[in-house]
C-alpha cells in the first residue's frame, strides 16, 4: 500500500477538503501548499502527481495526531520524522490520533470486512523482538482504513457495530 493511498484514505476518513489537508500538514511545522497536497491525492497516471514518500506521511500522521488530540506538552520532544514507517506504525499512530481503544480497532475491521481476533490485532502493537508480534500487511491495513472511513463518518449516536 502506498503512501499516497494512506493520504487519500484518511482525507476521507477525516471528511476534508484539500485546503483542510493543507491545515492539517501545518501542525507539523510542514509548510506545503495547495499544489503539492494535490499532486500527494492524486493517481499515478494523473499529470501533477507527486510520490509521497515515508518521511511525508510521518509528518502529516504527527500533524494528524496535534490535529485531533492537541498540541504535545511542553517539553515533550518532536518525533522523528526519519524513522522508517511502515504499516505497524501507521496503525499505531492512527490508535493514537483517533484515540482507538482495543474494541474500536476490532470494529473498524469487521466493517472493513477484515475481521480479526483480539489476539491477532494485539499482535501487531507489540515490539519486533516480542514472540507474539506480527507485521501489518498491506491487506489489512487496507480494510482497516476502510473501515476507518466508515466508522469516523458515521452520524454521532449511531450505534456501534458489534460482532
Amino acid at each position: 500500500m502506498s503512501n499516497n493511498d494512506l493520504l487519500r484514505s484518511l482525507r476521507y476518513a477525516l471528511n476534508v477538503n484539500d485546503r483542510g489537508m493543507v491545515d492539517i500538514f501545518a501542525l507539523s511545522g510542514t509548510e506545503v501548499d495547495l499544489d503539492f497536497v494535490e499532486g500527494l491525492l492524486g493517481r499515478e497516471d494523473d499529470e501533477g502527481y507527486i510520490e509521497c514518500g515515508d518521511m511525508v506521511a510521518t509528518r502529516f500522521l504527527d500533524a494528524l495526531i496535534v490535529h485531533r488530540r492537541g498540541p504535545p506538552r511542553p517539553g515533550t520532544p518532536p518525533p522523528d520524522p526519519r524513522a522508517r514507517l511502515n504499516n505497524n506504525v501507521i496503525l499505531r499512530k492512527l490508535r493514537i490520533a483517533f484515540e482507538l481503544k482495543d474494541d474500536d480497532i476490532h470494529e473498524i475491521l469487521h466493517i472493513g470486512e477484515f475481521p480479526l481476533s483480539k489476539s491477532e490485532v494485539s499482535a501487531f502493537f507489540r515490539t519486533p523482538s516480542h514472540p507474539n508480534f506480527r507485521l501489518c500487511g498491506d491487506q489489512v491495513m487496507r480494510h482497516f482504513l476502510r473501515g476507518l472511513g466508515i466508522w469516523a463518518r458515521r452520524p454521532k449516536g449511531q450505534p456501534q457495530h458489534r460482532a
